[in-house]
C-alpha cells in the first residue's frame, strides 16, 4: 500500500521529503553535540541569584576597580579556577579541593567563600591593591538591585523601562562619546542583570 501512495506523488516532492528529513536530522544531530561540548551556563532558578552568582559579580567589579587584569573561568594545573590573575599568578577559586592542588603546586590560591563580600579580596590577595572608595555597590548584597540603581530604576521595572533607561545613559558613558570603557562595561553588565529580572 505505501508503494502504491508514493507511486502517486510527483518524484522531486518524494526527494524533497527525504532531503529535508535528512537535513533535519543532521542540524538536531549538530545542536546536540553543540550542546554537549559547549553546555548552557545555568540560571538562577526563579530570578533568584545564588551566592557563587553574587561573589563573582562582586569580585569582577573589585579587580575591575582595582585595575588587575583577570580571567575566569581558566585552567590552571588541571584545575578550572574562577579568576585568575595572569600578571601576578594568583588563582581565585571557590572549590576547596582547587584551592589545596593548586596550593600544592605552587600556585598562589585565594580561597573564597560564598559569605565573602568582593571588597573583602584585598587583604588576602599577596601584593598590595591601591585603596578604593567606598562604593554602593560595594555595600549591596544583591547585585540585581545594584543593577536598577545603576539604571535608576526601581526594582518593579518594567523591560522597557530598563531598555529605555539604558539607552539613555548609553549616549553619555559610551567610549564614543568621551565615556571611559570601564563606566561603559559597568552599564552593560547592569542592564544583562536588569533586563533579566525586570518585571
Amino acid at each position: 500500500m505505501h508503494q502504491e501512495w508514493l507511486s502517486v506523488l510527483p518524484p522531486w516532492l518524494v526527494l524533497g521529503l527525504v532531503g529535508g528529513g535528512l537535513a533535519s536530522v543532521v542540524v538536531a544531530g549538530a545542536f546536540v553535540l553543540g550542546g554537549r561540548l559547549f553546555p548552557d551556563q545555568p540560571t538562577p532558578s526563579g530570578g533568584r541569584v545564588n551566592g557563587s552568582t553574587r561573589r563573582r559579580v562582586e569580585i569582577r567589579s573589585y579587580l575591575r576597580d582595582i585595575s588587575e587584569p583577570f580571567a575566569e573561568d581558566r585552567e590552571v594545573h588541571g584545575r578550572t579556577v574562577e579568576f585568575y590573575l595572569p600578571a601576578r599568578d594568583v588563582a581565585l577559586t571557590f572549590d576547596a579541593r582547587a584551592y589545596f592542588e593548586l596550593e600544592r603546586a605552587g600556585i598562589y590560591t585565594v580561597l573564597c567563600e560564598y559569605e565573602m563580600p568582593g571588597r573583602a579580596l584585598g587583604r588576602r590577595l599577596p601584593f598590595d591593591v591601591p585603596e578604593v572608595g567606598t562604593d554602593a555597590e560595594f555595600d549591596r548584597t544583591d547585585p540585581v538591585a545594584a543593577a536598577f540603581d545603576r539604571l535608576d530604576l526601581s526594582r518593579d521595572a518594567s523591560t522597557e523601562e530598563v531598555r529605555h533607561a539604558y539607552r539613555d545613559r548609553v549616549k553619555r558613558v559610551h567610549p564614543d562619546n568621551g565615556g571611559s570603557q570601564a563606566e561603559f562595561k559597568r552599564l552593560q553588565e547592569a542592564y544583562a542583570t536588569a533586563r533579566e529580572h525586570a518585571d
